[in-house]
């Protein structure tokens, strides 16, 4: 950038008090200030631009080889699967039906039957509290009523030997 020394501000700042006035001198001077500071925020800003731009240019350029790496992978995966399906199918064909799982019945050979699909337990914890009856309830301690923190604190205070709390 520019370089300017002491004794060339000194000669700019002479000239400037007497071409400008020492009345609008200091005006003058807060809006050349002011002006610099935005064209430097400017510059910056376009800097922080330019680098935001080969940073998403770099990053698109990894994305398309890992996307391209990832493809290539994908194929060769197929192709092994495809492979080993392949000879699985051939070495089935040689055995023919005397390796397929099956059961003896009285009509012969049969598959095994499929078993049925996994249905989700049904989640109504209403129904379940309720089909549990009071008397089971009070033995094993279940609490059926909400109680207040002073009530639970009486209950659970210790008993003098006349059996009064404390």
């Amino acid at each position: 950038m520019l370089d300017f020394g002491f004794d060339k501000m000194a000669l700019i700042g002479a000239v400037a008090l007497i071409v400008i006035g020492p009345e609008k001198l200091p005006r003058v001077a807060r809006t050349v200030g002011t002006l610099l500071g935005k064209a430097q925020r400017y510059v910056a800003d376009v800097k922080a631009e330019v680098n935001r731009s080969i940073e998403l240019e770099e990053l698109q350029k990894m994305r398309s080889q890992f996307e391209t790496a990832a493809r290539d992978v994908h194929a060769t995966v197929q192709k092994e699967f495809n492979d080993t399906r392949a000879s699985i199918a051939n070495d089935m064909s040689t055995f023919g039906d005397a390796a397929s799982p099956a059961v003896m019945t009285s009509n012969g050979l049969a598959p095994h039957p499929v078993p049925p699909a996994y249905k989700p337990p049904k989640k109504n914890w209403r129904v379940k509290r309720a089909a549990v009856p009071a008397w089971y309830k009070q033995r094993n301690g279940v609490r059926t009523h909400a109680q207040s923190g002073a009530a639970r604190v009486a209950r659970f205070r210790p008993r003098r030997n006349d059996g009064s709390a404390i």
